[in-house]
Order: structure tokens, then sequence, then C-alpha cells
């Protein structure tokens, strides 16, 4: 058995609450894995545990089966934790704090960093929380979904709290061009492609009528540097320009 490689106290635990179903515990602890979470409570699954069905749907996340806590009832879950998040779509009556998951997840990325032990609730899947549940919690995560329709499938949600994790905790940039050894080409090799072009297209007869060819030629500047051009494509239109010069061979 493959020991986790993180603290319980480094990110939220999720504790799943009276789920019903193992396979869908499987697949949250896929969710949780594919994300970093590794520390899953469960509270009085219907169905015993451990669970085969819960084991085939985790797949290669078995690890965090085999480590997870398992409690008869919610307080004993959440003995050790310092702040907590129930999860639920529907109004509760309850006042306490409401956030999204990507506030949620800011948060307890801040207070784990202060040393406190966070927990997210999740219900079980015919009916979610119960209002005794989400008494226990300090906050409420609600997802925004399709009011028509707000029902979601336990490792979806789980899922979704993963991911708003990781996005918080990473280091991914936000947009990557290419592969790695991209070689954008330099702000000269840009303007010396947009001379050839302007050479070829002038004598081509393309700059016409002459009164619009200045504003013609900006648009043309405006479009080489507004693609980020590497230098294998500057050089790849250079020989497309020489070419059809040339004509065919």
């Amino acid at each position: 058995m493959r020991p986790l490689t993180s603290e319980a106290g480094s990110a939220p635990i999720m504790v799943l609450v009276r789920p019903q179903m193992g396979e869908n515990i499987g697949a949250a602890a896929r969710a949780m894995l594919n994300f970093g979470l590794e520390h899953m409570r469960l509270v009085g699954p219907r169905d015993g545990w451990p669970n085969p069905a819960a084991v085939a749907m985790a797949s290669g996340a078995g690890p965090v089966l085999d480590h997870a806590g398992v409690f008869a009832d919610l307080p004993g879950a959440l003995a050790d934790c310092d702040y907590v998040y129930a999860t639920t779509a529907r109004a509760r009556g309850l006042v306490k704090p409401v956030l999204t998951p990507e506030a949620a997840m800011d948060e307890a990325r801040a207070l784990i960093g202060a040393g406190k032990r966070v927990a997210v609730l999740f219900g079980p899947e015919r009916a979610g929380l119960e209002n005794e549940d989400v008494a226990r919690a300090n906050a409420i995560v609600t997802i925004p979904v399709n009011p028509a329709f707000y029902s979601l499938n336990l490792a979806q949600g789980v899922l979704l709290l993963a991911y708003e994790w990781i996005r918080r905790t990473g280091d991914t940039p936000l947009r990557q061009d290419g592969l790695a050894g991209t070689d954008f080409a330099s702000a000269e090799e840009v303007e010396k492609l947009g001379d050839h072009l302007e050479d070829r297209l002038d004598a081509a007869g393309f700059f016409f009528p002459t009164q619009k060819a200045p504003g013609m030629k900006l648009n043309l500047r405006n479009m080489l540097t507004r693609w980020g051009l590497t230098r294998a494509e500057v050089q790849t239109l250079h020989g497309i320009l020489r070419q059809l010069v040339r004509g065919p061979r």
C-alpha cells in the first residue's frame, strides 16, 4: 500500500457524509487525487466499509481509499478540524457565510497556511446534507449551477472543489504558447518580413488606390505583430514570397 504524499493538515479534508454508492466514493477518490487532494473521511457509508465497488471505480486512486478515515457520526469526523465548509445548493435558513468554490478555496488556502485544519462536507447522493449537518459547518459553499436543475453527482461536486483548490495552490501558467523550446521571432525579424511582404505586394499592384495604401500597410504590420510569429514561421513566409515571384519550377 503506497503511503500518501501529503499531511492531513496541508490540504482540505473531503468528508463524505452518509454516502450511498460505493461507485460514487471511488469516483470521488479519483477526482481528489487528480487535483492533489488525498485525505478522505467517510461518515456512516450506507453499504459499509471497505466497499469493493469503490475500489473498482477508484482505479489508480486506491491509496486515497486505503487511508480514508471511517466514522460513525459527523461530530467524530470533525473533532480535530478548525474550520468546516458545507456544500449545498439549497437555501437552508441558517445564518452563515455563503461562498463560491473559488472564494472558499482561497479562504481555505489562507487558513491552512495559518496552521488550521480545514474540512469540506458533501452530503449523500439522494438529498444532500441535512440541516443538522450544515449547522456543524462554519460556512456554506454553493456551486453556481442551473437553478432549474441543481442536482450534482457526489463525485462531480468533489471534483469542482478539488479543481478550485489546485488552481489556487499550483503553479501552472494561465496560458502557454506552443511546445517547449518555442523560439519567437524578434521585432527586427518581423519588421523585415513586413518589408519583404510590402515589396512583393507593391510590385503586384496590391496597394490600390494610392490614397488607401498607408492604411493598408498599417493593417498589414499590425496583423504580423498580432500573430506572435516564431522564427521558423517567419522563414517559411519569406520562402513563400520568394517562390511566388519565381513561379512554378
